[in-house]
């Protein structure tokens, strides 16, 4: 929530709303790329030629793919008018060099020639320097890794990601709104759903699915604890110290690239002339366990942040006294003793406009307030902790406290994306490990963990295969196969990978149609290029025909991708190798233990065959392609979100091979026990061909209509019953997707049984009119605790029917919702007002 109120002029503040949590913010560049590329004609983009290098990378892979010609120039002397084909600019400030801009002039120039603008800038720099807004940029991007996240190898981060109002619709990600419960309380939720992939499919603008969800509430946490004085003394702190560097350096007779009234925190410095070359001031460096940047061969830079101390200052600068023959003191040109050169923010790129005015920034700024905010959040919340979450298509499995533990370490998180390979050596001979271990599981010969969502591995896979036909002299091959039942990411990574979809038949009993397959394989020979296919499928059962299918796209001259997303029910029984794929993504943030409450953090590695090895992902920093061969980079560190792969490490090297193939066999076995107790009271709407379903099943809520109650119904009844809802109208509309995973102990299941059960009574009730049509706990659930003791109880049925409906929630403890049934469509109209008072009146 914070983020919206940091982008915008206080003026225009109504203007901006943001997507949270979106991720690696090098894929934020080419989401503002698509805003501007969606429904054109024009095919140019423009990319500053100061961006860094990574993301340059990023944005040519994603362009590439779509068709749109990537043009980088120097904005300031470009030629908008001129060129009729622009659809968008990428502008970064502080920029490459280190150097803040204020773009202005250039935005107008842009908007004039009917061009999109997107400006990246490092968060904590707007809170000295203009925003994004205050420039009138159309798109304000970013990471959050400034605000309290370790850079842990490349990630996990937050992107940021705020757009004006009349871009919202085409936002990626997940929008949090504000609503109001019937009972008239400000409520959160996630708002306008209908832009998001997983309903506009093919016609989505982004495949984005997983949202960095974890990372994105402690860089909030970071800005509620410091608010916006704290921020400010911070960002002014790392301001001064940048020009104390600035002067020193140039004390020493350093050529400086990046100007006095310039700066933030990064100094870059031009070696020409010198006799030095940016590897010989490297190799000094790391001689005195220090490293600085080298940009290119002849100029390097260097960075301060948080928390670099006067002490770490001088020991960097000492060194660089001994490069250039400085033989006074370090100590006296900087001046500790009497610091009177500093200079407050040039009036030219200064920020004109408050942020972080609500209250929840001005008044959380103690230990013991801040532990008991979080608790008092951590309360609200149905986590594991609490119950099963049996959420379908999601494998909600526990992690261990074991697993976990490492991420914590300094050895993970206090290592940089870009360190020389030998200052990593333990982080790469885990991930060593990780790739071997996953290459067992999976049957494949090579793994890329770059993609840091199971979306951008769909998106890397699909681009491994068309760089593949590209360098075989197959390019025309265009075609990608999807079943109609496929997850919306699905329809939605083969667009942006620049495919064209053919949707393929689902039989009566939802598996896809071999008779359809082969009708397309024939159809399309000359221009298949794959096909897209979940196994088991999305529908929850295996089907008896995979083999014969794969087969069919292989004969046809196409490769097969496999969705990773069902993975917890091969895993030591079966593999996508095994089975004949080519190439396909894992969710180590589903089937492999990391957490992803809330969506994320996720990692979404790939998996290939030998012969698609030479076209996976490189980078421009510490793996470049030296035989282009490679489809480029869909992220701006080589091994993605490396900080959380220690907890998939750990979960494999724990269990083995048997303990992998007990856990699946244990995934399969409680879904099907939930199965079997619950057929007799609600129609399964999918089963194999010998009655059994996989690791999920779908109930089918559609009959109940004609008594008035929805799905929605019975998946917000649950939480009074301490249960999180399954998932709600996916793959089918109407129904409930039910996984358990092998977390759950057969008295857990049970009691989901007898809540299940029970609802199906309760609706019966209805429809007998016992209850009430339109006053019963199901249309009335969930029932928060205000609600239940308040004076007046005006129902028809009792306080205790309604929020203790079995005798297991007194004796487990109740979990109680916070808000009642929240207004959908408010939220919608209204996604974030300026004061959450505005919703006083409902």
């Amino acid at each position: 929530f914070f983020f919206f109120f940091f982008f915008q002029a206080e003026d225009g503040i109504r203007d901006f709303c943001l997507s949270r949590g979106l991720g690696d913010v090098y894929k934020r560049q080419v989401h503002g790329m698509c805003y501007s590329i969606h429904d054109c004609a024009k095919k140019t983009f423009v990319v500053s030629k100061d961006v860094f290098p990574q993301t340059l990378a990023v944005v040519e892979t994603r362009a590439k793919a779509v068709g749109v010609k990537v043009e980088v120039v120097d904005p300031e002397t470009y030629d908008f008018a001129g060129n009729k084909d622009v659809c968008g600019v990428l502008l970064q400030t502080p920029d490459n060099l280190g150097r803040v801009k204020d773009y202005s002039e250039v935005i107008k120039k842009v908007h004039a020639a009917g061009a999109h603008v997107a400006v990246a800038a490092d968060l904590m720099s707007l809170t000295l320097m203009k925003p994004q807004g205050e420039m009138d940029a159309d798109i304000a991007f970013g990471s959050t890794q400034r605000f309290g996240l370790p850079m842990s190898y490349g990630g996990p981060h937050a992107g940021y990601f705020a757009t004006k109002e009349s871009l919202k619709r085409k936002m990626p990600g997940r929008i949090i709104g504000i609503s109001a419960d019937v009972h008239g309380k400000p409520a959160y939720r996630m708002a306008l759903g209908t832009r998001e992939q997983h309903i506009k499919r093919e016609k989505a603008t982004s495949n984005i699915c997983t949202a960095q969800a974890l990372l994105a509430n402690l860089s909030g946490f970071y800005a509620i604890y410091h608010g916006p004085k704290g921020l400010h003394e911070i960002a002014t702190r790392i301001y001064n110290m940048a020009q104390v560097a600035h002067h020193t350096l140039k004390k020493f007779n350093c050529r400086l690239i990046t100007q006095e009234d310039e700066i933030f925190d990064t100094v870059a410095i031009d070696l020409k002339g010198t006799g030095k070359s940016a590897d010989d001031l490297l190799r000094l460096f790391e001689s005195r366990e220090m490293n600085i940047r080298k940009i290119d061969d002849s100029t390097v830079s260097l960075s301060i942040s948080e928390t670099t101390t006067m002490a770490d200052l001088h020991d960097l600068l000492s060194v660089f006294a001994e490069a250039f023959g400085f033989n006074g003191s370090v100590k006296d040109v900087m001046g500790l003793e009497n610091i009177n050169y500093l200079k407050p923010v040039p009036a030219s790129v200064k920020r004109a406009s408050n942020y972080l005015k609500q209250d929840i920034f001005n008044h959380i700024h103690s230990e013991t307030q801040m532990l008991r905010f979080l608790y008092k959040l951590q309360q609200k919340d149905l986590s594991l902790a609490t119950a099963m979450i049996p959420l379908g298509s999601c494998t909600m499995k526990a992690t261990t406290t074991s697993e976990i533990a490492p991420i914590t370490w300094p050895e993970f998180t206090g290592v940089h994306p870009y360190v020389p390979k030998d200052q990593a050596a333990g982080y790469l001979e885990m991930i060593a490990m990780l790739k071997d271990y996953l290459k067992n599981v999976t049957g494949y010969d090579e793994i890329s963990l770059q993609p840091n969502s199971g979306a951008q591995g769909e998106l890397t896979g699909l681009l491994t295969i068309k760089k593949y036909f590209e360098c075989t002299g197959q390019a025309h091959r265009n075609i990608c196969f999807i079943p109609s039942s496929a997850h919306g990411t699905n329809p939605a990574s083969c667009v942006v990978a620049g495919m064209e979809l053919v949707v393929i038949k689902c039989d009566s009993n939802g598996n896809v149609s071999l008779d359809d397959i082969k009708k397309r394989a024939k159809e399309y020979k000359d221009r298949l290029c794959c096909l897209m296919v979940t196994y088991p499928s999305t529908h929850g059962v295996f089907e008896d025909n995979i083999m014969e299918i794969i087969q069919v796209i292989h004969d046809h001259g196409g490769q097969v991708y496999m969705d990773g997303a069902n993975m917890n029910a091969q895993c030591g029984l079966t593999s996508p190798g095994f089975m004949g794929a080519d190439v396909g993504h894992l969710n180590l943030h589903k089937t492999f233990a990391i957490p992803h409450g809330g969506g994320g953090p996720g990692v979404g590695p790939i998996g290939v065959k030998k012969h698609l090895i030479p076209y996976l992902p490189s980078h421009p920093v510490t793996n470049p392609d030296r035989d282009n061969k490679s489809l480029g980079s869909t992220a701006a560190a080589e091994f993605g979100s490396a900080g959380i792969l220690p907890i998939t490490f750990v979960y494999l090297d724990a269990l083995g091979k048997e303990g992998v193939r007990a856990a699946t066999s244990n995934a399969l076995l409680t879904s099907n026990y939930l199965m079997d107790r619950l057929k007799d009271h609600y129609k399964v709407v999918y089963t194999g061909s010998k009655g059994r379903c996989g690791h999920e099943f779908i109930i089918d809520m559609r009959p109940f209509k004609k008594h008035g109650v929805t799905e929605e119904d019975v998946a917000k009844r649950l939480m009074d019953y301490n249960f999180h809802a399954p998932t709600m109208s996916f793959p089918v509309a109407g129904t409930l997707m039910v996984e358990p995973t092998e977390s759950e102990d057969l008295g857990e299941l049970d009691r989901f049984c007898e809540a299940m059960v029970s609802i199906r009574r309760e609706i019966q009730d209805v429809a007998d009119g016992k209850l009430d049509k339109k006053d019963n706990p199901l249309k009335n659930a969930p029932h928060c605790l205000e609600h239940v003791t308040a004076d007046e109880w005006k129902h028809k049925y009792s306080r205790e029917k309604a929020a203790y409906p079995l005798p297991y929630i007194k004796e487990r403890g109740k979990f109680w919702p916070t808000v009642g049934r929240i207004n959908n469509l408010l939220g919608d109209k209204k996604l974030i007002p300026v004061e959450p008072d505005t919703y006083k009146c409902l």
